[in-house]
């Protein structure tokens, strides 16, 4: 490793590694993580890359044996453990591709440990290609330093979540007939929480009765203006985020 890396650490490349991280690992890359580094980064050996497995935390390395399609990156010591990730579930019905990518990358940067899919009878989108939305996923961790990724769960029909929800978890929902303060509501109900989002036509009355008959239901109301349904999924994932004191 170089006395003078070719630039600062804290701009250095970031990459999520599919792959055990741990002093002195040695990890190939070819395709398009190492085109992105020897195409786009232009990383020459020696050169400076921080790392992250989403179960030991961020590493530093340095490039080594580098070659025109592919490289090594030797694994020089941890730069900090995997985060505290807040125990929080965000449940979105999918909407329209580009949308619920946006949902995806937020949600991530936002903090979130688990997002599920959530099919409801106004749902639009009832296939989703997972891989292309974890893609979205570590991209944004990549981007904004998490060294956690956010699980991404099978879709799932809105009566068997509530038929498998889990007792000690709130579960708060956007409801545009009404409900009490989003903010207040939250900070009301510490602990184990997930967020419901409805569809892009909301839902309808009947899903909408038995949300708030669940004894984990709390119907909540994100202010006086009509928010879109990936709006919504942030604006209330900053709420929570804010009242469990995540910022």
């Amino acid at each position: 490793m170089p006395a003078t890396p070719a630039w600062p650490t804290d701009s250095s490349p970031r990459l999520f590694v599919d792959q055990p991280l741990g002093d002195g690992a040695r990890i190939r890359l070819d395709g398009p993580q190492a085109h992105y580094l020897l195409s786009v980064m232009r990383v020459k050996d020696g050169d400076v890359v921080r790392l992250f497995d989403d179960a030991t935390g961020e590493w530093l390395a340095h490039a080594t044996d580098v070659r025109k399609r592919d490289l090594t990156l030797a694994v020089d010591r941890q730069l900090r453990p995997r985060e505290i990730v807040p125990d929080l579930w965000l449940c979105v019905a999918p909407i329209r591709k580009g949308r619920i990518d946006w949902v995806i990358e937020k949600a991530c940067e936002l903090g979130v440990d688990r997002i599920v899919p959530v099919l409801t009878r106004r749902t639009v989108v009832d296939r989703l290609n997972l891989d292309r939305l974890r893609a979205h996923a570590v991209e944004a961790a990549e981007q904004c330093g998490r060294t956690a990724l956010p699980r991404l769960v099978e879709p799932v029909k809105l009566a068997a979540l509530l038929r498998d929800w889990p007792a000690a978890r709130a579960l708060f929902f956007a409801d545009e007939t009404g409900g009490l303060p989003a903010f207040d509501a939250m900070r009301a109900r510490p602990g184990p929480a997930a967020i419901l989002i409805g569809p892009e036509g909301g839902f309808d009355p009947e899903e909408r009765a038995g949300i708030r008959a669940h004894p984990q239901a709390i119907g909540m109301t994100l202010g006086p203006r009509i928010l879109r349904a990936e709006t919504a999924a942030a604006a209330a994932t900053a709420l929570w985020m804010a009242a469990a004191g995540d910022w």
